[in-house]
């Protein structure tokens, strides 16, 4: 089964939320790429589909996002959400999405990537608790769901604050 990762074209948005809907089994994380889709800060090359023999499987997608503290204010990437369609799951595309993606984010200059996310899963790409570097999260959230990984070396040595999501995250919860 040979799995091609590329960028998210215009006519794949349907099919984009189609598969975060069968995969969440709800409608908010497909209305979250949508929303997000048409904000100024969206970038395309970090939007990215699955596909097998032409048909999308899977996506994934990384959004910039603040972390502020009373002197400074960074960006990095949330990875929100990765979704792949339900027939596909547990074959090694969520991975193949994760890896391409962090090399997507990485290309295109960012330092570090947060999730809030399965602590079973994303730690074996490199995933650490972000609490690590100080960094917090707005919301009720465990420690070993939410996650941060360094795309350059030491990049999260100088931050540490709180995430300021876009109003778009809320909307989805």
């Amino acid at each position: 089964m040979e799995v091609k990762i590329r960028n998210e074209e215009k006519e794949d948005y349907k099919k984009i939320r189609n598969i975060n809907e069968l995969a969440f089994g709800q409608i908010n994380e497909g209305r979250l790429v949508d929303d997000l889709r048409k904000k100024s800060d969206f970038n395309h090359l970090l939007s990215l589909v699955a596909e097998i023999k032409e048909r999308i499987v899977g996506h994934i997608l990384f959004y910039p996002i603040k972390i502020k503290n009373e002197k400074e204010e960074f960006i990095v990437l949330s990875l929100a959400p990765m979704a792949v369609h339900p027939d596909f799951q547990n074959k090694g595309i969520g991975s193949k999405l994760v890896k391409r993606g962090l090399e997507a984010a990485k290309e295109t200059g960012y330092d570090a990537v947060i999730v809030v996310g399965h602590p079973n899963y994303y730690p074996r790409f490199g995933f650490s608790p972000a609490s690590k570097w100080n960094i917090k999260v707005p919301i009720e959230c465990p420690d070993d769901v939410f996650l941060a990984i360094e795309l350059k070396k030491n990049s999260l040595n100088k931050l540490s604050g709180l995430v300021e999501f876009p109003k778009e995250y809320y909307d989805a919860m």
